[in-house]
């Protein structure tokens, strides 16, 4: 049997839907009683209004939005995605304003919707409207001309009565009325005037066939005695009774006195022994060059015959014989043929993850770190449904998959993570390796332009969003370009950008759509225009991720407060320090702000390190904070009149600055610091006045002694890391928005 169907046209059903939304389609009951059946299927249909928003790349208006809606329960849908036109995943949100009087303030509704997130862009909510207007608009900064009025309305009055259903029979009929070798069966329906309009039309085959949408008219071709069942409902939820349209259809004439030809086959996964593991499939074809086939069988086993519509599945455990046969409209039928066949359950499921491991090697010194470079080989090994992929990570960057071994040259602590998924789906718990790289022989540390290691490129203070990717050159794509340097011009920056960008389209770093998203956020980011070169990149932004960057040694801790702050600790007691142990610097300039936290009368003690070497290379230190004090510079904080004689913008142990060359800020208010260390020059400003210089003119040793601090004879790093000094659990002490620009 053949069934084409054809319905409303599309503009049809939109047409009706938006008349009905408006309620120019509802009758009229105003001034009468509404019996409570009427008032719940007014319900139901108020319950199936769905209101779609939609967005794309632009920030100033929404790619489509309602206008009007009826009043009752409501299915909110907003979609942001590659399939409404976003192609740069920028955010937007869909919010109600719940803060104006002048509109409806009783629905809160907040969406964040893009493309990369869990629900690939598209959400949805479920409100309840009420008469009147409200104010919708997008709450991200820049966004703001993305708005809108949505117009509730009462719903119309309402529809008792069931559509009008009719059916007629089509094709060429012989002298007794049949119809031969087809027939078409069409379906209308229609609502009375100032009804809801007709929702759906079904029909049904025969006294026992399942209801199904009529969409186009049902072809009937198959020889035989026929019935069709038909009926409507329209959108106030009214059904019509049931009615039917009989006929026969016959064979045309002809001299077909040849069966059907048929074959079978067994489709699904097999073992080395030809079982079917978990499923067979069974698919029977016939044709029939006469007549046509008329109708196809199967009987499993010795049970009874049954028709054939579509490929029968066997999933449970067993050996199976399948017969099957056909029928030609001639009355022709082809003899039995059967397949067989055996069924197997599948292997118990595999809820094991792989076994992982890692090796790192290379050349070390006698400190066990590695000189130049060192190479980190993974393992994988899964005795079930073997392994399917090997990621790893290198300094917290994203995990990405793992082919050989992974080679790391550049100076510093390095962790590589790293975890394995089977076939299965099971992910192995990531694991670490650390290890530290000094100079040395081996390959050179990439000669990168500046220091970016964030996990999208950013153009001064501008996100461009795209991944900062790794480059050949072994730099990513943030450090080659140059936002930290003093452009006399946006124009010459722009040429800059565009020269790296010309030249990582052409390695296959970027794709075109990227290389557009980074050129404008350059342009948008404003630099070259005066005021706008500020150069300095954050190493902590107040969000967890960065925190998390930092790593703290010897006594106290820094907790992350929910205003984007760190504070020393008032409950675990010692001195230590949190370190930054991303990257050395060497000549550059470091701005924080910091507050005097101290509980009670007192006054904090702190202090900012800078160049000293990596803490954990030092295994003869028994306090590895101790490292910086004794290999780095100690920028001092203290407004206190009394104790230490180093007091705030001092450098401790070397150039005393006492507190009317610092001045004092009453405790509890944030001062702006800025650090400025130029080959062996230190200047230190606060609050935008510079209150010392230090020159470090007993030179510099690369290797200081480790037998002791190397005294005050002005020895030091000439690059190092950074840190924060927490010196006990009164000298409390907050820190915020660090960050540092390369000299």
């Amino acid at each position: 049997m053949r069934q084409r169907h054809t319905g409303n046209r599309p503009w049809q059903i939109l047409a009706t839907a938006f008349l009905l939304l408006v309620g120019l389609l509802a009758p009229a009951a105003f001034g009468q009683d509404v019996p409570e059946a009427d008032q719940a299927a007014a319900r139901k249909a108020a319950a199936e209004q769905t209101l779609t928003w939609t967005a794309g790349d632009p920030i100033d208006k929404y790619l489509s939005a309602p206008t009007t809606a009826v009043a009752g329960p409501t299915t909110i849908v907003f979609e942001n995605s590659e399939a409404t036109g976003n192609t740069t995943s920028m955010p937007h949100t869909l919010t109600f304003d719940t803060s104006n009087p002048d509109y409806n303030n009783d629905v809160t509704l907040n969406i964040l919707a893009n493309p990369s997130d869990a629900e690939g862009g598209k959400h949805t909510a479920e409100v309840t409207l009420t008469p009147g207007k409200y104010r919708y608009h997008c709450t991200i900064p820049g966004h703001g001309t993305m708005e809108g009025v949505l117009e509730v309305t009462e719903g119309g009055g309402e529809d008792t009565t069931a559509p009008e259903t009719d059916a007629k029979v089509d094709g060429t009929q012989n002298a007794d009325g049949d119809y031969v070798g087809q027939a078409t069966v069409t379906v209308t329906a229609t609502d009375e005037s100032g009804g809801s309009g007709v929702e759906k039309t079904e029909y049904a085959l025969g006294d026992d066939g399942e209801w199904q949408p009529y969409t186009d008219p049902v072809v009937i071709d198959q020889v035989g005695d026929h019935k069709i069942r038909y009926r409507a409902t329209d959108k106030a939820g009214n059904t019509s009774d049931e009615k039917t349209a009989e006929f026969s259809v016959v064979a045309p004439s002809g001299d077909d006195t040849d069966p059907p030809e048929t074959s079978a086959t067994v489709t699904g996964e097999e073992n080395e022994d030809g079982a079917y593991v978990g499923t067979a499939t069974v698919t029977v074809s016939a044709s029939d060059a006469g007549s046509g086939v008329n109708k196809v069988e199967y009987a499993i086993g010795d049970g009874g015959w049954q028709d054939y519509t579509e490929p029968v599945a066997f999933q449970e455990a067993g050996s199976y014989t399948v017969k099957y046969r056909a029928t030609d409209k001639a009355g022709n039928a082809a003899e039995a043929k059967e397949v067989a066949f055996e069924v197997v359950e599948p292997p118990a499921e595999d809820k094991t993850p792989p076994e992982t491991s890692a090796k790192v090697e290379g050349t070390k010194n006698s400190n066990g770190a590695y000189v130049g470079t060192a190479s980190v080989a993974v393992t994988a090994t899964d005795d079930d449904s073997g392994v399917d992929k090997i990621e790893y990570s290198l300094d917290g960057a994203p995990f990405v998959a793992y082919d050989k071994a992974v080679v790391v040259d550049r100076l510093g602590r390095h962790t590589v993570a790293y975890r394995a998924t089977d076939k299965a789906g099971n992910t192995a718990e990531a694991k670490s390796a650390g290890f530290t790289i000094v100079e040395g022989g081996g390959v050179p540390a990439p000669n990168c332009p500046e220091y970016d290691e964030r996990d999208t490129v950013f153009l001064g203070e501008v996100d461009s969003g795209v991944p900062n990717r790794m480059t050949k050159s072994r730099c990513t794509i943030g450090e080659l370009i140059e936002d930290e340097k003093d452009w006399s011009s946006q124009a010459l920056f722009l040429k800059h950008v565009d020269e790296v960008l010309e030249d990582l389209l052409d390695e296959g770093v970027i794709d075109k759509r990227e290389r557009k998203t980074v050129r404008q956020a350059a342009k948008q980011s404003g630099i070259g225009k005066p005021g706008q070169n500020t150069g300095y990149k954050p190493i902590f932004d107040g969000t967890q991720k960065s925190f998390d960057k930092w790593q703290q040694v010897g006594g106290g801790k820094f907790g992350l407060n929910p205003d984007g702050s760190i504070t020393s600790s008032t409950e675990v007691e010692g001195m230590g320090m949190l370190w930054f142990p991303e990257r050395k610097f060497e000549n550059f300039s470091i701005k924080l702000q910091w507050r005097d936290d101290a509980p009670g009368n007192g006054n904090a003690n702190g202090g900012l390190f800078v160049r000293f070497p990596q803490v954990h290379d030092h295994p003869e230190e028994d306090r590895p904070e101790w490292v910086a004090i004794n290999y780095g510079h100690e920028i001092q904080m203290l407004d206190r009149p009394d104790g230490d004689m180093y007091k705030t913008g001092s450098v401790y142990g070397f150039d005393r600055v006492g507190l009317a060359g610092a001045g004092v800020t009453p405790k509890g208010t944030w001062n702006d610091y800025e650090v400025r260390v130029e080959d062996q020059h230190y200047s230190i400003f606060r609050n935008g006045e510079l209150i010392n210089e230090f020159d470090n003119t007993g030179g510099q040793v690369f290797e200081p002694p480790r037998d002791g601090d190397p005294g005050t004879d002005g020895r030091r790093y000439a690059s190092g890391y950074v840190g924060l000094q927490v010196h006990g659990v009164t000298d409390v002490i907050s820190y915020r928005d660090i960050r540092v620009k390369e000299l």
